[in-house]
Order: C-alpha cells, then sequence, then structure tokens
C-alpha cells in the first residue's frame, strides 16, 4: 500500500475527487490538503442551496434524512464518497484509507515536499470550498 499527498489549493474538485477516487480503489492510501481552497466550478449560491436541500430533506430527529456538513474538509470527504460504491466490501475499505485536512494537518514536513498537485485551467466563474462552507452555517 503505497501513500499519497494531494494537495488541493486551486485545483477543480470534480477532476481531484476522481483521481483521489481511483487511487482509493487500487488501494492505496491518499491524504488530501487544503481542502477549504479547492474550487468548485459554477455558482456558489446555487451549489450552496443543492446541499441545502438535501440537507432538509430529511424530517424528524437527527438520526433521519442525508447528512451533509458544515466544516470544508468533511465536506469534501462526503463529496468523494459518492464516487466510491459504498455499498461493496471494497469501497468501504477504500473511503476508511481517505483522509482530508483542512490546511497541512498531520502531514509532515517530508511528505508536503512530495505533495501532488493537479494543474489544470480555472474556469471563468468559480468558488472555494470555503466560501460555501460559509454560506451553509
Amino acid at each position: 500500500m503505497v501513500k499519497f499527498v494531494y494537495d488541493g489549493t486551486d485545483c477543480v474538485f470534480g477532476r481531484v475527487a476522481s483521481v483521489v477516487a481511483k487511487e482509493l480503489l487500487k488501494g492505496n492510501s491518499v491524504d488530501l490538503i487544503n481542502c477549504e481552497d479547492i474550487i468548485v466550478s459554477g455558482d456558489k449560491k446555487v451549489f450552496a442551496k443543492k446541499i441545502l436541500q438535501k440537507r432538509d430533506m430529511g424530517s424528524g430527529g437527527s438520526m433521519k434524512g442525508p447528512k451533509y456538513p458544515r466544516v470544508a474538509d468533511r465536506l469534501v470527504k462526503r463529496m468523494i464518497r459518492g464516487m466510491l460504491p459504498r455499498d461493496r466490501m471494497k469501497g468501504q475499505d477504500a473511503f476508511r484509507r481517505l483522509k482530508c485536512y483542512i490546511g497541512a494537518g498531520d502531514v509532515t514536513a517530508d511528505e508536503m515536499k512530495g505533495a501532488i498537485k493537479l494543474t489544470h485551467k480555472k474556469p471563468m466563474k468559480f468558488s472555494t470550498i470555503k466560501e460555501i462552507v460559509r454560506i451553509l452555517k
């Protein structure tokens, strides 16, 4: 099992999440740092509205309904969970090997130097996870 460290600064969420999900399904361990700086393309209000609608879907007590966290690293981890086959053992094991951090987290300085940074063109209209989380609170 190999441990990969990905840096989420200025990366489009869907592209980072698909790469991370593939590495997890291969059996590798992944640490995703700087989750609050990941970019989501489109209007932030529309994105936050979709999350709020899913959160309000559950009626009744706290045990019911879909849960969407209000913290950046947990929100990113929850959204990557949707790319894994959670109904099978391999998907559950893969999800356990994922760790998301705000800032550097528990990652050492040596691992920070070797962090993989995905580079691609930024969309014209985007917002960061930090801005979306601010709307959700």
